[in-house]
């Protein structure tokens, strides 16, 4: 989805004790929920209730020093959250590529839009993998994921299949609650039923690829507080994409062997004066 446009000046830095104040609130709320979907061997995935991330074993070993190189993708929601997700991986010895897309970034092949820029998402995806050679592919669902649940399924499968052949495992990541306007009630329904497609297709791919229910940091409530919503109730400002930074830095650690660095080792860093953030009106 495209970012609106905003008469803002740049971004204002937030000052480091309000930023890593905010996210120490925040890690105290989703702490308790790190065990859930994604980290234990319960197989309790949160809200959505599909599992499988949780349910394999972790990665063999690494050393920290050959830590995985990831290639996160995803729609604007996510590129929003890259800045803080590099900060946060680049800081813990991580490489890191930024492959998501402003108005599209969806892998579904459904209905005729979504098609269209599943089209492109593709495309760009066989040059990236070539060029950056991930190690973990991190989709995080998007707001463009519509199709039927056997067209969603066939995408996501298509997507496990693209990243064995690289070498890659595959993480899918729920996308937070965002306001339901007209332009999206449309397709209520697919975007209700991905995540619970994409808790399925990693319960049935052999531990090649995993599911991580982002509801253990967000919730389920886009007007929630806990939500974190920019002003326009789909992407997060500064605090929000800093919280999803850490959660998934911990997540990703866990299983690939890595020590997620400290917040305080990235959080107040020039990503948080990204010029998203002013165009979504953020201080």
């Amino acid at each position: 989805m495209q970012i609106a446009t905003s008469p803002r000046g740049p971004a204002r830095r937030r000052r480091r004790p309000v930023l890593l104040a905010a996210l120490a609130a925040t890690a105290v709320g989703a702490g308790a929920l790190l065990t859930g979907c994604g980290t234990d061997a319960t197989g309790d995935t949160g809200a959505s209730g599909a599992s499988g991330a949780g349910t394999d074993s972790p990665s063999p070993s690494r050393e920290q020093e050959s830590a995985p190189k990831v290639l996160w993708m995803g729609d604007s929601i996510a590129g929003v959250e890259g800045p803080a997700l590099e900060a946060a991986l680049t800081a813990s010895g991580v490489e890191f590529m930024n492959a998501s897309s402003d108005g599209g970034g969806t892998v579904v092949e459904g209905d005729e839009m979504s098609s269209q820029l599943a089209e492109s998402t593709w495309e760009d995806l066989e040059g990236n993998i070539a060029s950056f050679r991930p190690d973990v592919i991190a989709y995080q669902i998007t707001t463009y994921d519509w199709g039927t649940p056997e067209q969603q399924r066939s995408s996501y499968e298509k997507l496990a299949g693209t990243a064995r052949d690289a070498g890659a495992e595959l993480v899918l990541v729920s996308a937070p609650p965002f306001r339901i306007d007209d332009f999206y009630r449309p397709y209520e329904s697919a975007i209700e039923s991905a995540p619970e497609v994409a808790g399925e297709v990693a319960e049935a791919s052999g531990g090649r690829v995993h599911f991580l229910d982002s509801a253990q940091l967000w919730g389920t409530e886009s007007d929630a507080e806990r939500a974190q919503r920019a002003p326009d109730g789909i992407h997060s400002c500064q605090q929000g994409s800093a919280a999803f930074a850490a959660w998934l830095s911990e997540e990703l650690g866990e299983r690939y062997d890595f020590a997620p660095a400290a917040p305080e080792e990235w959080a107040d860093g020039s990503w948080t004066g990204d010029e998203r953030f002013a165009q979504l009106g953020c201080s």
